[in-house]
């Protein structure tokens, strides 16, 4: 897509706009918290999701309650654990690169990995994320890429 993107007031809080917005010049480097976890690359791992399958999801759940009572709660991901300088190599790719970051300490309370389990979307809806971190990184890149100063208006 690239058509729309994520425009957060002041400095995001959130890792795939930071790291686009560093591509863009917004921001000297990204700033990873802790590179000492257990995983491959020491880094923390979520699970990060392209907008146009979040709202899928959404679309989907609003379709499977129609005519249903009660109340269900579904996780809406990937499915898939990501760490931070998977995504910063990935948006490198996108924008023809390298996105410069430095290694922080880590944050009190950040935890190693955290990531979906997605099996009852997938049973019950028949939702599955379609878009992986390259597609989204793209997506952002060439939202970002096309509007460095955001949403102006």
């Amino acid at each position: 897509s690239g058509l729309m993107g994520e425009d957060p007031k002041g400095i995001p809080n959130n890792l795939v706009p930071y790291v686009a917005q560093t591509a863009i010049g917004k921001r000297d480097a990204v700033h990873v918290f802790g590179d000492d976890y257990d995983t491959p690359d020491g880094t923390g791992v979520r699970d990060y999701i392209h907008v146009c399958d979040l709202a899928s999801g959404h679309a989907a759940a609003l379709a499977w309650m129609n005519g249903r009572t009660g109340v269900e709660v579904f996780n809406l991901g990937t499915g898939t654990g990501t760490s931070v300088l998977e995504i910063i190599k990935a948006f490198s790719k996108a924008c023809g690169h390298e996105i410069p970051y430095v290694v922080d300490p880590r944050r009190p309370g950040d935890v190693t990995a955290n990531y979906a389990d997605c099996s009852k979307a997938r049973d019950l809806m028949g939702w599955e994320a379609k878009f992986n971190i390259e597609d989204m990184c793209r997506d952002s890149w060439n939202w970002q890429s096309h509007n460095p100063n955001g949403y102006e208006g």
